[in-house]
This record gives C-alpha cells, structure tokens and sequence, in this order.
C-alpha cells in the first residue's frame, strides 16, 4: 500500500499541531494498514522535506503526498510543489502522487454544522451565519469559501449566510457580524472555515464576539468528518494516475 504523507501548514501555537495530530491518530484507526506520516512546512517538525528524504532512504517507490490545507491557495500551488521539486532531484527514484487540498468537500460542511450544534446554534430563520476563513490573497480560494456559504445557505433555513476572512481579503469577522445585525437579523452565529486553533481561530472569535455574535463555533479539528476527508482524497490520489509529480 502506498504510503501517505500528509503535509500542514504548521502554527507555533501547540494547539494547531495537537488537533491536526489527533485528525489523522483517526485516519489511522480507520485503516491500520496504511503508513501515515505527517509534515509541515512551518513552525513544526518534522518538515515536509525531511519526510520525504526519510520515505526515500528507507526505501519507498512511491508516495501520496496531501496538501492538508482546507483551500487550494499558495502553498498548495507553489510552496508544496517547490519541496517535492526540490526533494525529488534528491531522490528521483521515489514516485509522487499529489493529492488534492482537503476542500472544498461536502463533509466539511457536515463539520461545520457538527461544530456549531455543539457550540448550541442550529439553522433558523432568525439566526444569521458567517463562515470565517483565514483568506488568502488567491481570489480563486476566497471563491471556494463563498461557495460553501452558499451551499450552507442551502442547505439549512439560516436568515443569511455570508463569508468573511481573517486576513488579506474582506469582509472581516467582525465586519461581517456588524452588516448582518444592522440588516435586522436578531442574532448572528459564527463558524471558523479552519483546519485548527490557533492565531486565526482566535482573531475570529475575538473579532465575532466583539461585533456582536451569539455563537462562535470551534475550528474543525479532530473531527470524524475530516478523517474520512482524507481518506478520500489518498483514495483519489492513488486511482488517478494524471496525479504523479
């Protein structure tokens, strides 16, 4: 079986590297058999090239790499690529399989409403909905959040669904809560479109519960929903021979 190695971003904050930890402790219980490793490009160890060095040396032919990011921006177009670039002239023998980002994906959206029932919002006609990401300077990833918005829109009797971004696009967190109750919705709920916590996650519940949300909802994290996502993807990734790199 090929092996999967999943790369993150990486946080300095232990939070992040802790819920991302325990999302693929249930990747591997759900198929032991498989050799699961993580990564990061930042902040943590061990790095995305280290990773892939230590599968080349041991002996690996072949490998699934999965961009662990929920959208596909920068570093799963040109920062990821430029690791397996460069790890590939070391160990040129070893065959990479590049999976696709973890979303956009319907079960994401079954984690964000899981994450706001447990944070006690459920969709209703008088409670408005910001997915917050932490955006990026890609219009196409943007795109993709307010895409789900819609889609979450759609899929529950929410007064209104909007998205909003921690950083480099608008509107904000905070921006966004204050519009929706100065267009009359009585309360206003919010969902972090974010893998784990850390920086991000806590400028959009600051940001949130300062405007004037009821709820603010988790980030993703160690969700079942998120385990499966992966699987989906490696599955993908080793069916689709166009995905070699």
């Amino acid at each position: 079986m090929i092996p999967l190695l999943a790369v993150a971003h990486g946080s300095r904050d232990p939070r992040s590297a802790e819920a991302v930890s325990a999302v693929f402790e249930r990747v591997r219980a759900l198929r032991p058999e498989l050799d699961v490793r993580l990564s990061y490009l930042d902040h943590v160890a061990p790095r995305a090239e280290e990773a892939l060095d230590e599968l080349a040396s041991g002996g690996a032919g072949e490998v699934v790499v999965l961009p662990t990011l929920l959208t596909a921006a920068f570093h799963s177009k040109v920062d990821l690529p430029g690791v397996l670039a460069r790890a590939r002239k070391r160990g040129p023998w070893l065959r990479v399989r590049y999976a696709d980002t973890l979303g956009p994906h319907p079960l994401l959206l079954d984690a964000v409403e899981r994450r706001l029932a447990e944070a006690g919002a459920h969709p209703e006609p008088g409670t408005a909905l910001v997915l917050a990401s932490a955006g990026s300077s890609d219009a196409e990833a943007n795109a993709v959040v307010e895409s789900m918005a819609r889609e979450l829109s759609e899929r529950g009797p929410w007064g209104e669904v909007v998205a909003a971004y921690a950083s480099a696009a608008g509107p904000t967190p905070g921006e966004a809560v204050r519009s929706l109750l100065d267009r009359g919705h009585p309360g206003v709920a919010v969902s972090g479109y974010l893998l784990a916590p850390g920086f991000f996650s806590d400028r959009v519940r600051d940001q949130s519960l300062a405007a004037g949300a009821s709820v603010v909802a988790d980030a993703l994290g160690d969700v079942p929903e998120l385990a499966r996502v992966v699987l989906d993807r490696y599955d993908a990734a080793v069916a689709a021979r166009h995905a070699a790199v």
